[in-house]
């Protein structure tokens, strides 16, 4: 029997809650050809193939495809795994071209930005739409001056010296930054949201033991995801463009 994976509970919730709400325009209609880079595990790959959608996720990990194809059957969703990553994305999903490209903390990462766009833009059809989640610097500044580590927090006021990707969370973006990269690849940008403005700053203990607290965080994260105010505080944005 199929079942709808649903929304993750808790703190998972509210970090996922505006990524999906700014999808689920993008993703209504018919079926569609959507390419997830880096879709791992497939907890947002089979949440779209629930829909109905032809989903495939590239992933370098055969573990994480493993997973992956342990939980579609969970869900009785059929979502196909290929073992690759962005500088093989071409050969892997072969000559086919996907409506929907799903390109969530990947781009940080990447040797080379500029090139990564150039190829998502080529994985998709003429009017295709990129869905492109990346960490955002200015909150992560803040972040790292708060835990004490002035010296980091310094380091990355300097976008020059932050342009390698370092560590597990690589490069971070500015707003302007994310936006020159993905114009010049040829996307035209259609809405940029601020993801997790307040999520990483309330303490989990809150969260669990609140009745009602991470409903009412969910509402305040979608109240101020449209305003520009509010996106340097943002510990991700989420940017939606599509292929001329």
């Amino acid at each position: 029997m199929s079942t709808t994976p649903s929304e993750p509970a808790g703190r998972g919730s509210t970090r996922t809650a505006v990524v999906w709400s700014g999808l689920e325009p993008v993703l209504a209609g018919p079926p569609r050809d959507v390419l997830d880079i880096g879709g791992g595990t497939g907890g947002l790959a089979v949440r779209v193939g629930a829909l109905g959608h032809r989903v495939t996720v590239v992933d370098p990990s055969p573990d994480a495809l493993a997973a992956l194809d342990r939980r579609a059957r969970e869900h009785d969703v059929e979502v196909t795994g290929r073992q690759g990553d962005l500088s093989s994305l071409l050969d892997v999903a072969g000559a086919a071209r996907a409506d929907v490209v799903l390109c969530h903390g990947v781009l940080e990462v990447a040797g080379d930005p500029a090139a990564a766009l150039a190829t998502l833009a080529a994985a998709l059809r003429p009017g295709g739409v990129l869905s492109l989640l990346v960490a955002q610097r200015h909150a992560a500044v803040v972040a790292r001056a708060m835990a004490g580590h002035f010296q980091q927090a310094l380091a990355m006021l300097d976008p020059v010296a932050h342009d390698v990707p370092t560590g597990r969370s690589g490069r971070r973006y500015t707003h302007d930054e994310i936006i020159e990269l993905v114009s010049g690849a040829g996307f035209t940008v259609d809405t940029v949201h601020a993801i997790r403005v307040f999520t990483d700053l309330v303490p989990g203990s809150l969260l669990d033991l609140e009745p009602g607290a991470s409903a009412a965080l969910v509402d305040l994260e979608q109240a101020v995801a449209d305003r520009p105010e509010y996106r340097p505080l943002a510990t991700q944005l989420h940017l939606l463009a599509h292929r001329a």
